[in-house]
Formats: C-alpha cells, structure tokens, sequence
C-alpha cells in the first residue's frame, strides 16, 4: 500500500507507470474474485484505494499546472513537507501498523522464538483441553434444560387436559341451566 507522502515524491513519469501498474494489478484482482481464486479480499480495497490516491495526486498537479502553482506550493505538497520536517526534527518516523507488525514478526524471528514454538502447540492444547471440557458441560447443561421443557410441556398438557374436562362441565352445566330456563312453568290451575 502506497501511501500519499510517498506518491508526492514522485515525478509525474513514475506517477504514471505506477499508476498503470496498479491499475493493471487491481484488473488482475477483479479477474481472480470473478474466477474464485481470490484468497486476500481486503487486497482488492486496498488497491483501489491506491488507484483514488495516484488518481488525486496527478489532478491536483494538473490544477496546480493550470493555476500556474509550482509543484511545491501544492496544498498536499506543503502538509506532506512540514510533516516531514516535523518528523526529521523530532527524529521520528511514520509507519503504519501493519508494517509494526511486520517488523515485530521479523525481530521475533531473529531473536529465535522461533524455537520457543514448542510451549505455544502446549499452550493451544491446553485450550483446545479447556474448549472441550467446557463443550461437555454445555451439552450436559442442554440436556438437563430439554428434560425440564419436557417435564413442564408434560405438566402444562396434564393441566390444559384437567382444563378440557372442567371447562367441558361447566358447560354442560350452563346447558342443563338453559334447558330448565327455557322449560315452561307449569301453570298451577291447568293442572287441577
């Protein structure tokens, strides 16, 4: 990944072939992701970005040519420069985290951890030990879960059946209460 300080120090000749070189790689990542053997998908954001930076780099020195601006008055050109200047009086320099990470990899390499690989294949052991331990007490607290849903699913069909049956009479109670209800009275003086 290019960054944009180091596109400012180009020329406008290695701008372009650069430019063309990327392009040509980003051509070639789209190809390997339509055919399916991309394996690095964050490659492809990256690239592009590049192409946007390398693309922003030759507008701005083609407004700054049209303006009639040397090419060390360009407003990126002078931010690029005092960060420059700042980091040489402070006598530091800008990295990004991957290439820290790169270069604590290859520290690490020299100063022979290499080696000391055998105690990390014991230490991912003993995780992989603690994972299934914990996988078993998951399972064993999944099936005492699942036979206290089918107690309870056996309960709650136990009441929703003691249920049926009451409801059940209630109602042929509410029907022996309207069919006296709707019987005539009998009329005492027909009857005599």
């Amino acid at each position: 990944m290019v960054t944009s300080l180091e596109i400012s120090e180009y020329d406008i000749e290695e701008l372009e072939t650069q430019l063309a070189e990327t392009r040509r790689e980003l051509f070639n990542l789209r190809f390997q992701m339509a055919t399916g053997r991309l394996d690095n998908f964050s490659r492809l954001s990256h690239v592009r970005k590049d192409v946007a930076r390398m693309m922003t780099e030759l507008r701005a020195r083609e407004i700054a040519e049209a303006e009639g601006l040397a090419e060390e008055e360009i407003p990126a050109h002078l931010a690029a420069a005092r960060l420059r200047s700042e980091d040489e009086a402070l006598g530091r320099t800008r990295t990004t985290a991957s290439e820290r990470r790169a270069a604590a990899r290859a520290e690490a390499a020299e100063a022979g951890e290499d080696e000391e690989l055998g105690d990390d294949e014991e230490l991912d052991d003993e995780l992989d030990d603690e994972v299934e331990g914990e996988a078993e007490e998951a399972d064993q607290i999944d099936a005492e879960i699942e036979l206290q849903l089918q107690e309870e699913l056996e309960d709650a069909d136990d009441d929703q059946a003691l249920a049926r049956v009451e409801e059940s009479d209630d109602e042929t109670d509410d029907v022996d209460d309207d069919a006296t209800a709707k019987r005539p009275a009998s009329d005492p003086k027909k009857e005599a």
